[in-house]
């Protein structure tokens, strides 16, 4: 049976059903080949009304329900993305502009995810506390409520999946939003697959839309959390609103991170790491290596090595055979990263690589001769573009690593006693010691600093659970506590 045939969904939003959507319908377009895979309803704030409300209505039977029958549902969501990630994958090819390695990556996580959460609806949730009084004292974890989930379309299905399968594990019902540019392969397969695991309705609501369906998950009042992967300045405007509506805003945002390479590392090995850092799924993850700070010693080396590796990437359709590298997402983003290659050539820097495309298909690019204020490595590009500027110590190292106002992920290449020492003196979320800035697993604590969001949000149990229940304080004597009066 095909989980996405478009006969299911097509026109319409799931909203606890297949529903027609308030705000229309709209064509999934492949970036690759300009072609329509699909037509989709829009969300509205009606929708997303209408949808809030009974999310917390289904809610309270949910989080009263048996632990084991939440564990199941997930688990059967797990085996499910196993048995149709064929299937699920040739949609984020197409619609995502994923090379097939990546889109397997994306379904062998999910389900991955879901196991993983399945094993948190039992999860211990409480402490037995102190007291001074003759009395038990409990702190326990409870569903935070409806949780409201926006995801990015670069990872589409990870990035709505790392959120909605612990937040319904514990007990809350989901408003997911995905990117409308991959409201398939990060919306409705997301919903099919929970139709099909037995996800009693109402739980989950899947509301692709634009910016009023983006404002009105995060406003409505039943909603209780806010998870968002982003850009940074849409991440700000969300913590603004989230502050003032006193809700809590798990902030993932965007990254301009750094891979330094040390005196003596490997440069071949080193060469190959900054590549995949930088041009994995044409550079848009917020992991991105978008700054390659390499000793001195070894620049040159570096830069001409890197260059002939970007050189001799293939780029092109990945649905029609293999490449490294897909389209960019859209034309608006190609626009972006050839401005800001663009500006940085005119103030100077060397094109050693790349900085053209045919189409949204753009070249793997490096960059020599930069320094930190030209715009392609002060800014986060999103796009497959390597800037290299050489240092001559490691202090000079970890200034220009901690000359960012991003802080998620570093890389460091080479002999590990100098690696900690710097990993030590740099503020980041994540570490890779001899390893690219790009990694993540289920089972990992994830999140960034200062503009790169609001600390670990996602992954693991003390996470997951951090994220997605309130604490609850609850006293129980043997008898009615005596008062003076």
């Amino acid at each position: 049976m095909a989980l996405l045939e478009p006969g299911t969904w097509s026109g319409k939003i799931f909203d606890g059903g297949w529903t027609a959507g308030a705000g229309g319908v709209y064509d999934v377009v492949e970036p690759a080949t300009g072609g329509t895979l699909g037509v989709l309803g829009r969300a509205d704030g009606a929708d997303v009304a209408r949808a809030a409300t009974a999310a917390a209505a289904a809610q309270l039977d949910w989080a009263a329900r048996p632990y084991e029958e939440r564990a199941a549902i997930l688990r059967r969501a797990g085996r499910l993305f196993e048995d149709h990630a064929e299937e699920i994958q040739g949609w984020i090819v197409r619609e995502a502009g994923s090379i097939p390695p990546k889109a397997e990556l994306e379904t062998h996580f999910v389900a991955n995810l879901c196991y993983e959460a399945a094993a948190l609806a039992s999860h211990p949730q409480g402490l037995v506390l102190p007291s001074a009084q003759p009395r038990w004292s409990l702190a326990r974890r409870r569903p935070a409520g409806v949780v409201s989930v926006i995801a990015p379309f670069n990872f589409p299905l990870i990035l709505s999946m790392r959120s909605v399968a612990p937040a319904l594990a514990l007990g809350n019902a989901v408003l997911l939003k995905p990117d409308p540019r991959t409201a398939v392969c990060g919306g409705v397969a997301v919903a099919r697959v929970f139709e099909e695991a037995g996800l009693p309705a109402g739980l989950l609501h899947v509301l692709p839309g634009g910016l009023d369906a983006g404002e009105a998950v995060v406003a409505a009042p039943e909603v209780r959390v806010v998870s968002f992967t982003g850009s940074t300045p849409a991440g700000r405007k969300i913590g603004e609103v989230c502050g003032r509506l006193l809700k809590r805003a798990h902030l993932e945002l965007g990254g301009n991170n750094a891979l330094i390479v040390l005196p003596g590392a490997d440069i071949s090995k080193a060469v190959s790491a900054g590549a995949w850092g930088s041009f994995l799924h044409q550079g848009q993850i917020c992991m991105t290596t978008g700054r390659h700070l390499v000793h001195e010693s070894v620049h040159e080396e570096y830069v001409a090595a890197l260059a002939d590796k970007a050189d001799k990437l293939p780029v092109g359709d990945p649905a029609a055979g293999p490449v490294a590298l897909g389209p960019i997402i859209d034309d608006k983003q190609l626009a972006h990263v050839d401005g800001l290659v663009r500006d940085t050539v005119a103030a100077g820097a060397r094109l050693a690589a790349g900085g053209t495309h045919e189409g949204l298909f753009y070249r793997p690019t490096v960059l020599a001769d930069v320094t930190p204020s030209m715009p392609a490595y002060a800014q986060e590009v999103f796009g497959p573009v390597a800037p290299v500027v050489p240092f001559a110590t490691a202090d000079d190292a970890i200034a220009l690593a901690r000359d960012s106002e991003y802080g998620l992920s570093l890389g460091i290449l080479g002999d590990v006693g100098q690696a900690m020492k710097i990993a030590d003196a740099v503020p980041t979320g994540l570490v890779h010691i001899n390893d690219q800035t790009v990694n993540d697993e289920p089972v990992i604590p994830f999140g960034g600093l200062a503009a790169s969001g609001n600390g670990s949000r996602f992954g693991g149990p003390d996470a997951n659970i951090e994220a997605f229940t309130e604490t609850q304080w609850v006293t129980m004597r043997g008898e009615i506590a005596p008062y003076p009066f």
